[in-house]
């Protein structure tokens, strides 16, 4: 049954990802050109440090499956591509293994293709602290991702209608284990009001896991007999809108849900975002072109990622926070109705030292 059910989660994810695409509140972020920006390729890192990571890109492979045998041969090759890419990798939800140990292998292949790179297990909020160590074990990873889900449970067939209990939770699980726990929506996003609660519970950095890329409540609409939550489809807060409303809430900020290139990769980081992930477009390339394709794809993208950064004056990831960006359309309006400050990133890379380096356009 659960086997299943990850398959069908990634037939709709990738007949989602096929369709054409459109709008998202990533284009409603653009930079300000400053034409005498641009500094050499050769001061440009992609290092970026945040939580006590540090990753050698801020570019990762973000959850996707796990738990049968099509979904095991998707995460061998997600891996191979982790590997030959250098990029971070997270696993899909665990909860398979822990109802059904033998399909550990399906999640496991993650660290025998990668056996020296940064792999995330991913649980669920209802897990146990001794599941989190299991995962964690199984897979000898280097974070533990906890997922959060309430919107696709409830539109799931069989999904959880308790939920009380995910912020004790969370917070056990932190104390349980001994790698950094990174807090994730599944593309709903997260708003200030719940990242400020997981700084609290101790979690050591949030992904906002933001609407626009797959659409979770969809996925499970279509796997129900009468399609009766279509109503649904489009909840929640966009990963640019989450990152804006987070602003200065003391937790490191990963970006995911609707990331579609290298542009908004750089917009992500530009609002605050220490790394971006994909999903659903990585699924979609593995899928169509296989193993030479992903790989071809993210080299691509760290290197167009390296060429924008050359271009704004940004040296490192963090640099982009000093670019100047404006923000558009409902982005825009949805800053003002939480009360966000939409004139300051238009203007701050004024506000920096910037006598001995170009940042944001200005020297």
């Amino acid at each position: 049954m659960i086997a299943e059910r990850k398959d069908d989660h990634v037939r709709y994810a990738a007949e989602q990802q096929r369709r054409p695409g459109g709008h998202n509140q990533f284009d409603e972020v653009s930079f300000v050109h400053h034409a005498l920006a641009g500094i050499d390729r050769s001061d440009v890192s992609l290092t970026t440090r945040f939580g006590g990571i540090e990753w050698r890109a801020p570019l990762y492979i973000n959850a996707m499956t796990g738990g049968s045998e099509r979904t095991g041969a998707i995460n061998r090759d997600l891996a191979i591509a982790a590997r030959e890419t250098g990029v971070p990798i997270a696993t899909g939800s665990m909860s398979a293994y822990f109802a059904d140990a033998s399909v550990a292998d399906t999640f496991g292949v993650m660290r025998r293709e990668n056996p020296d790179g940064f792999v995330m297990a991913n649980i669920n909020a209802n897990a146990s602290a001794e599941q989190a160590r299991r995962a964690v074990g199984l897979l000898r990873a280097d974070a533990l991702q906890i997922h959060l889900n309430v919107v696709q449970e409830t539109v799931m067939p069989e999904g959880d209608r308790s939920f009380s209990g995910w912020a004790p939770r969370i917070e056990e699980i932190v104390g349980a284990v001994d790698v950094p726990v990174i807090v994730k929506e599944v593309g709903f996003g997260l708003s200030r009001q719940t990242i400020d609660l997981l700084r609290e519970l101790g979690v050591s950095v949030a992904d906002v896991a933001g609407r626009g890329g797959t659409d979770f409540a969809r996925i499970e609409n279509d796997r129900r007999r009468d399609a009766d939550y279509g109503y649904l489809a489009g909840w929640g807060q966009s990963a640019p809108a989450c990152l804006l409303d987070a602003q200065g809430a003391g937790i490191p900020l990963l970006a995911s849900g609707g990331v579609r290139h290298p542009l908004d990769v750089a917009r992500a980081l530009a609002l605050g975002a220490s790394a971006a992930g994909v999903s659903g477009g990585f699924l979609r390339t593995v899928l169509d072109g296989g193993v030479s394709a992903l790989v071809a794809r993210i080299t691509t993208w760290l290197d167009h990622l390296a060429a924008l950064m050359t271009a704004l004056g940004a040296r490192t990831p963090s640099d982009l926070t000093r670019c100047d960006v404006l923000l558009h359309g409902d982005l825009r309006a949805f800053c003002a109705d939480r009360g966000i400050d939409t004139g300051r990133p238009a203007t701050r890379s004024s506000t920096y030292d910037i006598t001995h380096e170009t940042v944001g356009g200005i020297r």
